[in-house]
């Protein structure tokens, strides 16, 4: 993925934070705000309660896939941040990529609407 096409700075995750919406499932957080850029950025982060560096790197990397495999389905020009959870590392990629769509739906971020 593109530098130029992720969230790296901690105001931009925290103006996502305080001012975007979310949607939560088992297996992971998603929060989201509409940007002016045109173009939708992704964040991703994975707290050191998951487990060890081998456990949360599996995680975002997860993550980052389910978005990849989806971003096409998604309007653009959003903020995302995806927050891995306990279960991201090791519940099936149905399962997660099921959650994804699910807490895009419910955010109406899908572009179909549906």
């Amino acid at each position: 993925m593109k530098r130029a096409y992720t969230l790296k700075e901690n105001y931009e995750f925290r103006r996502v934070y305080q001012r975007g919406a979310s949607a939560v499932s088992g297996s992971m957080v998603v929060y989201c705000r509409k940007n002016r850029l045109g173009r939708s950025r992704l964040g991703i982060t994975a707290s050191t309660k998951i487990g060890n560096a081998v456990t949360r790197n599996r995680a975002r990397r997860r993550l980052r896939e389910v978005y990849r495999l989806n971003r096409d389905r998604l309007k653009t020009g959003w903020d995302l941040i995806l927050v891995a959870r306990g279960r991201t590392a090791s519940v099936s990629w149905r399962e997660l990529n099921d959650a994804f769509l699910r807490a895009c739906r419910k955010l109406d971020l899908l572009e179909d609407g549906g």
